[in-house]
């Protein structure tokens, strides 16, 4: 019965799902029957208004002591609703009318930028991997506030991708402008309808998250690296790298990712364990390879988040450049060892920090057998190697999470952080 303003919808979610998105200068009056819309000099505009899918119980903790534990527990059905959105299950074909590029397009493209900042970063480097793996497509990944006051080099004819949970990321959104000044095309990945990133660029692809309220981003990361992981595909099958039966394989493992994330989801104990037997350690080490790295640095990242703990991420084999003279007896290494071709390479890495004293935990792909002493180890469900960030992240989270719970931390609301980074 009236009208509402609010700087996020889920703060009026109880009384409506109809919205308005406002541009930068406009301007919107409220009355109870009605809403107007000027530009900056008085003259008044039309809106198109949004339907927002998600309502007011998917903002609230639904029995969970925090939003981050409840929005991990919500990653199957993140994964479940964004896999449904853009692959028809009938024919295991990607839906033409999601994907940001025509077979004409995808044949042409001498280039990709991946723009984002902190968790979608990290994203953005499993982006790379997977469509330099499969598209054979060339792709950069730079840090959005980096990127707008670098001196870049435009390829002609490349295509920047933008990633951002909020979609309101400010380095982000001004290096989509500049992207824009040098006639670039831009695409982004975001969990906002509407929002400004959306509305910057020339193509959207929705991760389909729902709602995160947690400052450390889970579900909406792990849909973001979903969205690379069918992009990579569709890009590797119009360029003709894929044939459709290697396709329809590939789509048919990823469907099986939501029900691979709940076993995991059920070691929640195991893992609760693994946080109270290492709470008191004082530096943590995230150590792979290729794709094992990049899932290391967000690993990483999500500890010193929630937990204040020192972490870092290293290249298993950069380990003798300098980073090995910091591992000493009790110091803790988490190790990801999920990728074929480099499997024995980062059991040497392994071994390497274990004799020096260093306490370990591995992550293991299923079909990787090793002996000697891995230190705690948890195995993933049986998956191909360039899923296997779909589903690594999901015990690190969760260690992430017990990490900051042993140690007293607020973990919904870390210190000195916030959900959306708005301003430099």
């Amino acid at each position: 019965d009236g009208n509402f303003i609010a700087s996020d919808v889920s703060a009026i979610l109880e009384h409506t799902r109809e919205v308005y998105m406002l541009d930068n200068f406009d301007i919107a009056k409220l009355t109870k029957t009605g809403i107007s819309f000027y530009n900056w000099a008085g003259e008044e505009l039309t809106k198109k208004i949004e339907h927002i899918t998600w309502d007011a119980s998917a903002a609230e903790k639904g029995g969970y002591d925090h939003f981050m534990l409840k929005e991990i527990f919500e990653q199957p059905k993140a994964i479940a609703d964004t896999l449904n959105h853009y692959v028809d299950t009938t024919t295991m074909r990607i839906k033409r009318d999601t994907m940001p590029f025509t077979k004409e397009e995808a044949r042409a493209l001498p280039k990709l930028s991946i723009v984002a900042c902190g968790t979608a970063y990290h994203a953005g480097m499993v982006g790379k991997a997977l469509i330099e793996k499969l598209a054979r497509i060339p792709v950069d990944v730079k840090i959005a506030s980096e990127f707008r006051y670098g001196d870049t080099i435009f390829t002609p004819g490349e295509v920047f991708i933008a990633v951002s949970q909020s979609g309101e990321t400010a380095d982000t959104i001004a290096a989509i402008k500049k992207a824009k000044e040098f006639g670039s095309r831009v695409v982004s990945l975001c969990n906002v309808i509407g929002s400004s990133v959306a509305r910057e660029s020339d193509s959207v692809m929705y991760t389909l998250a729902g709602p995160e309220i947690a400052v450390a981003s889970t579900k909406a990361y792990i849909t973001q690296v979903l969205l690379f992981t069918i992009m990579a595909l569709d890009l590797a099958h119009q360029r003709d790298l894929l044939s459709d039966a290697e396709l329809d394989s590939m789509l048919k493992e990823l469907m099986g990712i939501p029900k691979k994330a709940e076993l995991l989801l059920m070691q929640q104990d195991r893992v609760k364990e693994l946080a109270a037997k290492y709470s008191d350690c004082k530096n943590v080490f995230f150590i792979g390879r290729l794709l094992d790295y990049c899932l290391s640095m967000e690993a990483a990242l999500k500890l010193k988040e929630i937990s204040y703990l020192h972490s870092e991420a290293y290249a298993a084999g950069e380990l003798k450049h300098g980073t090995i003279a910091l591992i000493e007896k009790g110091t803790l290494v988490v190790a990801t060892a999920t990728q074929s071709g480099v499997f024995e390479k980062t059991l040497s890495s392994i071994e390497e920090v274990r004799v020096r004293g260093a306490q370990l935990i591995t992550i293991l792909g299923h079909s990787h057998k090793a002996e000697g002493d891995l230190g705690d180890v948890i195995t993933l469900p049986q998956t191909p190697d360039i899923f296997s960030p779909l589903l690594t992240i999901i015990p690190m989270q969760m260690f992430a999470y017990y990490m900051a719970l042993e140690r007293g931390c607020d973990i919904d609301k870390p210190r000195n952080l916030a959900k959306s980074v708005t301003v430099e």
